[in-house]
């Protein structure tokens, strides 16, 4: 009796820690979401730099593409609610930021086009007025309001699951939004890539590899 009961013992535990791994085991901890976001701004914003510097325009916003990461996004999101019977809080609060802020991004970056062509349509009255056309423009501080947003997931993320590449990637998106607000737009497109990449995309790499051993070691 006493085996059978130290046996039940052990399997239960040993439950108890694979349902608490599996648990872990979300888009998230895998880097899904950081490689999708780091892949698709840093697309972006290289792209956009591209157009700038060869004056060569693709007639189409690029930025479009944004839409292309909230639909998986979303989709990851129902989908392991479906497939998981657990879920910490930690999974729930990152899904609200990570939704929330692709939500966001998509918002700011129409709101800001919207905003710019009011801004050219102004010059352009100002022009027709005999006076001479304004060199200021929207998009050289849009990068700013950009970047900003983008440090709110990432350090939101690393807090929630003390990752420190993802506290630096932060930092620097932020500190990228101080030194845009003093750049030519090109130069804050760089930005935007370098913050996307540092912040995302390289941390999303880690956390894949980390997750790729640790499954290779499970099975071992």
């Amino acid at each position: 009796m006493n085996d059978k009961y130290s046996m039940s013992e052990q399997e239960s535990l040993q439950l108890i820690s694979s349902m608490i791994d599996k648990a872990k085991n979300s888009y998230h901890d895998r880097g899904t979401a950081s490689i999708l976001w780091g892949t698709v701004i840093s697309i972006c914003s290289l792209v956009t730099w591209a157009q700038i510097y060869f004056d060569h325009w693709l007639g189409f916003d690029i930025w479009m593409l944004t839409i292309a990461a909230i639909i998986p996004t979303v989709w990851l999101s129902i989908r392991e609610k479906k497939l998981r019977k657990a879920k910490s809080y930690d999974q729930t609060a990152m899904d609200a930021v990570w939704m929330c802020f692709g939500m966001a991004i998509f918002l700011t970056v129409h709101a800001s086009l919207a905003a710019g062509a009011a801004f050219a349509s102004l010059k352009d009255t100002i022009e027709h007025a005999g006076m001479s056309r304004p060199a200021i423009s929207f998009n050289e501080y849009s990068s700013s309001y950009m970047l900003t947003l983008y440090g709110i997931p990432t350090l939101v993320t690393a807090a929630i699951k003390n990752f420190k590449p993802m506290y630096i990637g932060g930092i620097i998106c932020w500190l990228s939004a101080i030194i845009s607000i003093y750049t030519p737009v090109d130069i804050d497109m760089l930005l935007m890539a370098l913050s996307a990449i540092t912040a995302w995309l390289i941390p999303g790499i880690i956390l894949r590899s980390r997750s790729k051993s640790k499954t290779e070691a499970q099975h071992v």
